[in-house]
């Protein structure tokens, strides 16, 4: 259950970081490499996911270990993606747009297994 408990969690985490407490300023600077709105965007999630990882019992080692990886992670998926559909001129009436922002989801959550993937090391 304590992997399930993380993985719910985690997701719930993604879905506000990323979808209602994202700030048009957050979501501005992602394209430009070391924008303070990008960075804080990816410490928000670290921040949370360290939260996360705190209130499960995670060792403090992993714990952060973890919430810099997944900052790290989250940060450079977030700027190829903003990279990338501005290059292609991507907004929501084009399907593509839709793609992109599927591909960029899965890449998160694939960052979510790999970070329970070491929780079952534990």
């Amino acid at each position: 259950m304590f992997l399930i408990y993380a993985l719910v969690a985690l997701q719930i985490k993604h879905c506000f970081a990323d979808f209602v407490w994202q700030s048009d300023w957050m979501i501005a600077g992602k394209g430009r490499y070391g924008h303070p709105g990008g960075l804080a965007h990816a410490g928000l999630h670290a921040g949370l996911t360290a939260a996360i990882l705190l209130a499960l019992g995670v060792p403090l080692g992993v714990l952060v270990w973890l919430s810099i990886a997944e900052f790290a992670v989250h940060y450079h998926i977030d700027f190829i993606k903003a990279q990338t559909g501005q290059r292609l001129g991507l907004d929501p009436a084009d399907g593509r747009f839709w793609s992109h922002l599927g591909y960029d989801q899965l890449a998160h959550q694939m960052t979510y297994l790999a970070i329970a993937a070491v929780l079952v090391g534990l």
